[in-house]
């Protein structure tokens, strides 16, 4: 499973592992999709602590998954970002719009 979830008192935690690319993104999008309308989580924290490489396909994960929380009125973190995609995020210019801690 590229992505398991655990939810707690409205606060939804995703843990993305292996590689988040076109091949595996749709599912990604897809689980956080169904999580997100069965939880309807006050925040989202998305862990990718277990990623080991991502391209553009990350972005685009990130960014729908930022407009489904703004959809619930639901806020939205990225943890334990890797050196790789840090760079691709940055170079996107996701800082602007999402918060990585």
């Amino acid at each position: 499973m590229p992505v398991t979830c655990r939810e707690e008192q409205r606060r939804l935690t995703a843990r993305v592992e292996g590689e988040l690319d076109h091949h595996r993104a749709r599912e990604v999008m897809g689980e956080l999709d169904r999580r997100i309308d069965a939880s309807m989580p006050r925040e989202l924290t998305i862990d990718l602590g277990g990623l080991s490489f991502t391209d553009s396909s990350g972005i685009a994960v990130l960014l729908r998954a930022h407009r489904r929380m703004g959809q619930v009125q639901g806020a939205m973190r990225v943890v334990n970002t890797p050196d790789q995609a840090r760079k691709v995020f940055q170079a996107a210019g996701l800082e602007r719009l999402i918060r990585f801690e």
